[in-house]
């Protein structure tokens, strides 16, 4: 198997977001502002503003010519008001003073026709994030399209390079973006941040005829100093397809499982999903009132962490302006929180986590062998490298996905693997993971090392 690489600073890369200014955030602070006072002046018991603006580039190439180039220069504003406990909600990408008084408007129109609902409203004065400080999250890149389009060649120029039996390439892509973002409530709360986030990516196909397979890698990171070089990523990308051919079916059976560490996150999603305020009050998760309680085995602990520097889901507050800190939320298995906006906290009797929008950085506290050390430590069973289809109940959690991977014998691999089905319960599963690989990726809000389960079904032919 293929040890995931690190990234190394290229020097093409390293002073990029020196050539670029801060955004002034003044301009969008002030309007965010003028459009809370005006709500208010026109009847709003409470209003907030959100205003974002962004722009950026997308190149993609395929056999060295190039495919796409997309330009992006984005702006726009959201507003909601509320009428005691009755919502409405307008957004415009139009910043003229008609046009926000007109959304406004609009918003406060939708709120007299709109249900009451006790739980609605802005959050609690005392959980806002007043004072925060900087996440370094703003690097732009000051990379021009045509620069794009040699990084991106270049890379898939490293992919076919690397192994002759790579015959043809979906493509190679680059991408930059930065904006920033301001919100502003009628509390008193306003608050913004400038961020940026580019990728590099490349997808081969080797082979030929019926055995043709296969495979990608990508990078991505705030500063474009840490995405991996695009060399090493044509050439990941190639190993990781050249390794899949002439892949074998398997006949049913039920085994050790080991999630590689690019699928292994799909495990934690499911987790979030099952214990978010919106699944809970609605008794739609298949860990209802399991709070206090092991759900996973001893071995998993999970920290939501939004303050992680240069962070890719690092954020001073949530998407209600609530300030974000670090909790644990699972310890040696155990289940100790939940991910709440406000809403969903009234509608549970309980408090805001500062989770309105989502998780931040979901870091599984790896354990002390890599992915070498987790194949002996299996012995005989499968390796997943890639998950297909969406065969997961919520409600009950009944997981079953298409997989394709390896067979592994005597705790190394033996052959590739295709056109298999795993299946199991999520409850189960969770509580048979019997190790986590230090093999951490940094792709995503969710970092975690490759996952070893102790019995699944695996349906063959």
């Amino acid at each position: 198997m293929i040890a995931p690489p690190q990234p190394v600073p290229d020097r093409k890369f390293m002073d990029a977001s020196l050539q670029h200014a801060r955004p002034n955030l003044d301009d969008l602070r002030q309007l965010a502002a003028d459009i809370v006072s005006y709500a208010r002046r026109k009847g709003a018991s409470d209003s907030v503003a959100e205003v974002s603006e962004g722009d950026g580039h997308a190149v993609s190439v395929r056999q060295g010519e190039i495919e796409t180039i997309e330009y992006n220069r984005d702006k726009g504003l959201g507003v909601t008001v509320y009428l005691g406990t009755r919502r409405g909600h307008a957004s415009t990408s139009d910043f003229s003073r008609q046009a926000v008084q007109d959304t406004v408007d609009a918003a406060l129109n939708i709120a007299r026709f709109t249900a009451e609902d006790d739980c609605a409203g802005l959050p609690d004065a005392d959980q806002l994030a007043r004072n925060y400080g900087d996440l370094d999250l703003y690097h732009p890149w000051d990379l021009t399209v045509e620069q794009a389009v040699e990084l991106a060649r270049e890379c898939e120029r490293a992919a076919f390079a690397s192994d002759k039996r790579i015959v043809n390439s979906e493509g190679a892509a680059v991408n930059t973006n930065q904006g920033s973002f301001v919100q502003a409530n009628s509390l008193g709360f306003v608050g913004g941040y400038a961020s940026s986030r580019h990728s590099v990516s490349c997808s081969v196909i080797a082979g030929k005829g019926g055995g043709m397979q296969r495979d990608y890698w990508y990078s991505v990171a705030r500063h474009a100093a840490e995405i991996l070089k695009v060399e090493e990523i044509g050439r990941v990308a190639a190993e990781r397809t050249v390794r899949r051919l002439k892949a074998r079916k398997l006949s049913t059976l039920q085994c050790p499982v080991l999630f590689e560490a690019p699928v292994a996150a799909s495990l934690f999603g499911h987790f979030v999903q099952a214990v978010s305020g919106s699944a809970l009050y609605r008794k739609s998760s298949f860990l209802l009132d399991r709070l206090g309680q092991p759900v996973f085995s001893d071995v998993v602990h999970i920290e939501d962490v939004p303050d992680i520097p240069r962070g890719l889901a690092s954020s001073p507050f949530d998407n209600e302006g609530v300030r974000t800190r670090r909790r644990t939320i699972v310890e040696h298995g155990v289940l100790n929180g939940y991910f709440l906006g406000s809403y969903s906290a009234r509608k549970l009797g309980m408090r805001t986590t500062g989770n309105a929008g989502g998780t931040h950085n979901l870091i599984i506290r790896p354990g002390a062998q890599d992915f070498a050390g987790l194949l002996r430590r299996m012995g005989r069973g499968l390796v997943v490298t890639e998950l297909l289809g969406h065969g997961v109940n919520a409600v009950t959690g009944d997981y079953s996905r298409g997989a394709a991977g390896f067979w592994v014998e005597d705790g190394e691999i033996a052959y590739p693997v295709e056109e298999i089905t795993i299946a199991g319960n999520l409850k189960d599963i969770y509580r048979d993971i019997v190790a986590i690989g230090n093999d951490v990726l940094v792709q995503g809000s969710r970092q975690c090392g490759s996952v070893l389960v102790e019995r699944m079904s695996v349906a063959g032919q």
